[in-house]
């Protein structure tokens, strides 16, 4: 496949964002993916990302065959919500992990899926394949798969353009001094602990915004109603941790704090989750039952 960079306009443009739109059924990442490894050239030479082409310059692209999944397929029982040749809506259980991992070679909702799937999408690479986006092992609750790249890129893109509206419940331990309002900041990984997620200053990490209120107070804890705006890794948790408030049963970033409350289970729940379907273009809605650990918080 070759492209020929013809319009003045289409010059300065980053190379895969000008075949983004060459290649609209091709994410960002996978584009990226295929430069990194390679697989695309400017000028018959290798190229970069970010690298800006100019009028006249020749892109080729070769797409390398597909590999099989790592993963193999497991009969592990799935909470379906809702499924079509498209797409799937997992109620994913507190404890299964996402996708495999160093430590979680099988297991994993991805070896559910490739057993009671017949296609997922393959942007997210052989080790994830169908995932759009990921739950922490320790939380519970909706999650979307992609049977297809089309379906795949559709969700990514409408995540990114935060067309998608994922609401968390967390029981935390106390009490936010402001009990409503928007977390805005910049996270990044921690460098004295590589399993952490920290706050830090601009230019680095990442933009992330969470819309937070207390929906509930008793001795000690609180129910809260997060609304996620961007859908950073750990983001609910480093959020909540920098109100002075850490989820109850963190494992991560409360197991230094006292905690009022002793709970079985990180306290994190994905409650409800809304998109455009990628092809029906309707109006989707899902909705995951509290677990039984959040009861006591829920009228």
């Amino acid at each position: 496949m070759q492209f020929t960079v013809e319009r003045v306009e289409e010059s300065n443009l980053r190379i895969d964002r000008f075949l983004a739109e060459k290649l609209p059924d091709l994410s960002r990442s996978r584009l990226q993916s295929l430069i990194k490894g390679g697989h695309i050239t400017l000028n018959g030479n290798s190229t970069k990302s970010k690298q800006p082409i100019c009028e006249g310059d020749i892109i080729k692209i070769t797409i390398p065959p597909l590999t099989q999944p790592k993963a193999k397929p497991e009969n592990i029982k799935l909470n379906i919500l809702y499924e079509d040749e498209h797409l799937i809506v997992i109620n994913k259980p507190h404890g299964l992990v996402v996708h495999p991992a160093a430590g979680n070679l099988d297991g994993t909702l991805v070896n559910a899926l490739l057993h009671h799937c017949n296609h997922l999408s393959g942007i997210g690479g052989v080790e994830r394949p169908g995932i759009v986006h990921r739950l922490d092992k320790d939380t519970s609750g909706c999650l979307v798969a992609a049977k297809s790249d089309t379906t795949h890129r559709h969700l990514v893109e409408s995540f990114a353009n935060r067309q998608i509206k994922k609401l968390y419940l967390a029981v935390v331990n106390g009490c936010p001094s402001i009990e409503s309002g928007k977390i805005e900041n910049h996270i990044a990984r921690n460098p004295k602990d590589r399993q952490k997620m920290t706050v830090v200053t601009p230019p680095r990490g990442k933009l992330a915004i969470t819309n937070y209120s207390v929906k509930k107070k008793s001795d000690g804890a609180s129910l809260i109603e997060c609304h996620l705006l961007t859908g950073r890794t750990h983001q609910i948790r480093v959020h909540m941790k920098s109100l002075g408030n850490p989820i109850l049963g963190d494992p991560i970033y409360s197991r230094t704090a006292k905690q009022n409350i002793q709970v079985a289970r990180l306290m994190l729940h994905a409650w409800k989750l809304s998109f455009i379907h990628p092809e029906t273009r309707e109006e989707m809605h899902f909705h995951s039952e509290h677990p039984t650990e959040f009861n006591q918080w829920m009228d």
